[in-house]
Order: structure tokens, then C-alpha cells, then sequence
């Protein structure tokens, strides 16, 4: 660090100290320092701290105290520790026991802390105390402390302060990072210019640039985590789904799904005697529906059957009794014949209906296609069935 000098257009760099060089503890300056000043540890203007307790020991059954705990914008514990030229070895085990011990803490607890700092604040100064509640709600900007979330579950920061990182420190708190453990180390750094002292405090871990990446990945992860929790609650419930509805096929006089187990997937296959052209069972969040699936990996030959049956289109829909969905797909390789139902997929009070809706629906599928099938079988089993399809155009 340099100090300008603009009259000789010079800068001098400042002489780097150690506090304890300087005669400075860690409770009587550092401490004090902190407290009466916790932005020194943010790095934005909206990441603001308020100092709510100091040499906090209300830790039931242990003699140990934190150096300072604050709290921030969005409700959080703050665990401060201090440890000026030297963190020492043991600095984050320490910090972690304490923010263990306030992971406890219950919103009405964290106002009475708070309270007893600032009556003795008030004492030592020899003014009225304010009102925690009060200070807290203006702080996080909330009309009721009910409404606050204070301290919830996995929540709690911890800040690291010294001149000095041994690596077994700066090691854990990057490994800890990695689970979610929001862990900030602070540089802080005494310099001298003849009788002038100069305090620099720097954020090492995370760095600021780091920070906004270790917290778009954090987003990223729970994201994920939360898509895979989804993920298996669909399967749980598409595995139960098709339990119901295998059950209900096997009792009715569809033989299709005589032999098919039920799965993970949102949709239950059976053979139409056509090789890759199942007749699906649909079941979504949002619809239900029957088709038959043309899906052959020669596209040639989905369009031929799509072709040879949209050709009984009119017969095909009165055996069925209703319009059926006639989807080529022509980006794509797979054709479908289909008859779908709005439904409310995930509520199970629906699910008999459903199922009979799907049933009743597939019987008639199966039934208006059976003949026309049979004939475009065979015209598939030929060997040469692509000139067929030419001298069918």
C-alpha cells in the first residue's frame, strides 16, 4: 500500500506493521474496531451487518464465547471470530462450534440477546436502551417480527478475521465451501506513515469475483438438487400411476398390457405386432391420452404404415367414435395416431377416472386400428414394402 504525496506528484509505500507491534489486542482494538464499524466486512452497500451481542457466552453447559455475532439483511447469524496476527490452527472449529450452538437459537432468543447487548451499551454510556425488537425490524425492514425469518435451518455465516492465514485454515474453509458453508476470511492488515496508522481489511476468501461465481454455482446445485427430487417424486408417483392402471387392463377385456410391468416412465408400451410401432398408455401432469406410435428407426418406413392408415381415416375414426390426432411429424422420425384428455395428472382423487377414461380409450383404439393393421402387416412383411408404398402413391 502506497500513500500519494501530490505536491512532489510521488507515492511512498506505507511500512506494513504487526499489531502486536503497534500494542493492539484483539478485544480492546480489533474487536472494538469491528464493532462499532461491521461494514468493514461487507463488500457491497446492501450487505450490511448489525453487531447483536459481544463475548456472547449464553451457550448452555460451556464457558465459551464468540467475539462478536451480527446479523444481516436477509436475516442470518453472523459468527465474527477475530484472531488478529495469527488465526491459528484451531479457528474454524471454533467458529463452527458456535455457529452450532446459535443454530439453536429461536427467533424470541435471538431478541433477547440482543436486548441485554443493548442495555449494556446503554449503561456504559449512560443512555436509555433501545428497543431490540424495534432496532431489528427497521434494520431487516419488516412490519412484525412474525413475518421476519430469523435463523432458519443451515443458515448461519461465518467470518474469519486475522493478519494471517495459516493453510490448514484458508484449506478447510475453501473445502467447507463445498458444502454449502458460507465461510468469508478477512485480511486485515496495520500500516504506518510516520504517526499516521492505516487499517486495510480485504475479503481473501471468497474473493469478490469468486463469491458471485461460488454463488451462482450454489443456485445451480440446489437447482439441481431440487429437479432431482422432482424427478423422483415422478417416478414414485408414475410407478404407482401404472400399478392401478395394469390392474384395471388386466380385469378388462384388453390383453395388451396382460404381461407389461409398470415403470418409472410416463408412458406404458404393448405390442401391435409391428415391430417398433407400440400402442402407448400416456400419463402426464397435464394429460392423459392412447396412441399408436410409429417409431421404426427407418423413417420410411413410420410414413409408409402413417400413410396406409390415414388412408381409412373415415372408417378408422367411426370404429373409434370420435376424431383422432393424425400427427406425421414430418421433422421428426417417429408418426402417432392419438386421442389425448386434459386431466389433473398428480391429484391421486382422480387417478379412477383417469384410469377408466384410459382403459375405455385403448379398447377402442385397439379395436378401430385392428383391421386396417392386418393388412398393412403384411404389406410390411414384404420384403421389397418401400415399392408398395411408391406404387401406392
Amino acid at each position: 500500500m502506497f500513500k500519494i504525496d501530490p505536491t512532489a506528484n510521488r507515492i511512498n509505500p506505507l511500512e506494513t506493521k504487526r499489531f502486536s507491534d503497534l500494542g493492539f489486542t484483539e478485544r480492546k482494538h480489533l474487536q472494538e474496531w469491528l464493532e462499532n464499524y461491521p461494514q468493514a466486512l461487507t463488500q457491497s452497500d446492501g450487505d450490511e451487518l448489525l453487531i447483536i451481542q459481544k463475548e456472547f457466552d449464553g451457550f448452555d453447559d460451556t464457558r465459551e464465547r464468540l467475539d462478536l455475532l451480527a446479523i444481516d439483511k436477509e436475516g442470518n447469524l453472523v459468527i465474527i471470530e477475530n484472531k488478529l496476527d495469527d488465526s491459528g490452527r484451531d479457528v474454524v472449529w471454533q467458529a463452527l462450534k458456535y455457529a452450532s450452538y446459535c443454530a439453536n437459537l429461536k427467533k424470541q432468543q435471538v431478541v433477547e440477546i440482543f436486548q441485554r447487548y443493548l442495555n449494556q451499551k446503554a449503561q456504559n454510556e449512560g443512555t436509555a436502551p433501545a428497543d431490540a425488537e424495534s432496532v431489528l425490524l427497521e434494520f431487516l425492514q419488516a412490519d412484525d417480527l412474525q413475518s421476519v425469518q430469523l435463523n432458519t435451518l443451515k443458515s448461519q455465516r461465518l467470518i474469519l478475521v486475522a493478519a494471517h492465514y495459516r493453510k490448514e485454515v484458508t484449506n478447510t474453509v475453501l473445502w467447507l465451501s463445498q458444502f454449502g458453508v458460507n465461510c468469508q476470511c478477512f485480511k486485515v492488515t496495520p500500516y504506518q506513515a510516520g504517526a499516521e496508522l492505516f487499517l486495510n481489511v480485504e475479503q481473501i476468501i471468497p474473493t469478490p469475483e469468486a463469491s458471485d461465481f461460488m454463488i451462482g454455482m450454489m443456485a445451480k446445485e440446489a437447482e439441481e438438487k431440487n429437479a432431482d427430487t422432482e424427478l423422483k417424486h415422478r417416478h414414485t408417483l408414475r410407478m404407482a400411476f401404472w400399478e392401478q392402471a395394469l390392474e384395471a387392463m388386466n380385469q378388462s377385456d384388453c390383453t395388451l398390457y396382460n404381461n407389461i410391468s409398470s415403470g418409472k416412465d410416463h408412458w406404458l408400451s404393448a405390442g401391435s405386432g409391428l415391430s417398433a410401432m407400440p400402442y402407448n398408455l400416456i400419463f402426464g401432469k397435464n394429460e392423459i391420452r392412447v396412441e399408436f406410435s410409429m417409431q421404426h428407426r427407418e423413417p420410411e418406413r413410420n410414413s409408409f404404415v402413417f400413410e396406409r392408415l390415414q388412408a381409412k381415416k373415415s372408417e378408422i375414426e367411426a370404429a373409434f367414435g370420435d376424431t383422432l390426432a393424425w400427427l406425421p411429424l414430418p421433422n421428426k422420425k417417429a408418426c402417432r395416431i392419438q386421442y389425448a384428455k386434459a386431466v389433473d395428472g398428480y391429484n391421486k382423487d382422480h387417478w379412477p377416472e383417469m384410469v377408466a377414461w384410459l382403459v375405455e380409450h385403448m379398447i377402442k383404439l385397439e379395436k378401430a386400428l385392428g383391421e386396417p393393421l392386418k393388412v398393412v402387416r403384411n404389406q410390411v412383411r414384404r420384403d421389397d414394402f418401400g415399392a408398395v408404398s411408391m406404387a401406392g402413391r
